[in-house]
Formats: C-alpha cells, sequence, structure tokens
C-alpha cells in the first residue's frame, strides 16, 4: 500500500499543481485583462476631458465673435455720438455717450490710446503725414481704433509726425 499511496500521493500533488498553474495563469490573464480596461479607460477620460476642453473654448470663441461683430456694429454709432458732442454741447448728449462708452467698456471694448506714441502699422492706418518734432509718432487721432481682449476690432486712422527739415 505504501508505493500505491505514493503513487496516488504524487498523482494528487500533481494535479494540485497543474490546478494551481490554471490559476496563476487564469489570474494573469485578469491581470492583463484588468490592466488593458485601465488603460483604455484613462485614454477615454482623456478623450472626454479634451472634448470638453475643445467644447468649452469653441463656446469662448463663438461667443467672443458674437461679442466682437455686435461692437463692429454699434462703433459708428458711438462715433456719430463723438462727433456730435463737438457740435452739440449738451449735458444730456455728454451723459448718454459716457454711459454708451460704459457699457461697451463693460462688454470688453478697448479705446487704443495712441497720441505720442510710435506709430505701429499692426495697429493703426496712417492717412497723412505732418512735419513734427519727432520723427513716426502719432499726433492726431482721425478714427478711433478699438480692441476686443487682445484682438484688434478696428484699426485706427492717424495723422503721423515727419521731421521735415532736420536741425543740423
Amino acid at each position: 500500500m505504501d508505493d500505491q499511496h505514493k503513487k496516488n500521493s504524487k498523482k494528487e500533488e500533481k494535479e494540485k499543481n497543474v490546478e494551481h498553474e490554471k490559476y496563476e495563469n487564469r489570474i494573469k490573464e485578469l491581470e492583463t485583462q484588468s490592466e488593458d480596461y485601465k488603460n483604455k479607460y484613462l485614454r477615454a477620460l482623456a478623450d472626454y476631458q479634451n472634448q470638453e476642453k475643445r467644447s468649452r473654448s469653441e463656446k469662448w470663441e463663438a461667443g467672443n465673435e458674437a461679442t466682437a461683430q455686435l461692437l463692429l456694429e454699434l462703433l459708428p454709432f458711438l462715433d456719430n455720438l463723438n462727433k456730435a458732442e463737438i457740435f452739440i454741447k449738451d449735458a444730456g448728449l455728454k451723459m448718454i455717450k459716457e454711459q454708451f462708452e460704459k457699457t461697451l467698456e463693460d462688454i470688453g471694448l478697448i479705446e487704443m490710446d495712441l497720441i505720442g506714441k510710435q506709430f505701429d502699422p499692426q495697429y493703426v492706418e496712417a492717412v497723412e503725414t505732418v512735419e513734427g518734432e519727432k520723427d513716426n509718432v502719432m499726433i492726431e487721432v482721425i478714427r478711433k481704433g478699438y480692441m476686443l481682449e487682445e484682438r484688434i476690432l478696428r484699426v485706427a486712422l492717424v495723422k503721423v509726425s515727419k521731421i521735415i527739415n532736420p536741425k543740423v
């Protein structure tokens, strides 16, 4: 019986080892599958987050574009109020113009401050060159220029100084 018992014991041990190996292989398979699912989840999450950022950015850009278009439509009205204020000295007109300017500023409109600054064709268009003390300096604004944040909405039209007879 001892031999038989040993054979049975070895057979049982072999079966246990085979069974154990099967379980270990299955565990490795499941770990690999789990890691694969984790990577797929992380990629899907990153794609979703990127899509959300893109969507927010597109909405912001669309809103910004709509604001820019509205402001461009309102600028001629502001120009006319500025012209009217020169000829009509009325406190009510001045108050309305200032309130309108404040509203446009609240929306994001920024008037370019140009007088006395170096001429920069990116922001302004020179309509006339006049004699001046300094070369290439903006001395008069013919039509105001405006920006929305960092974006140029309308370039300004200016007169630029030019030294005609330099002192020797």
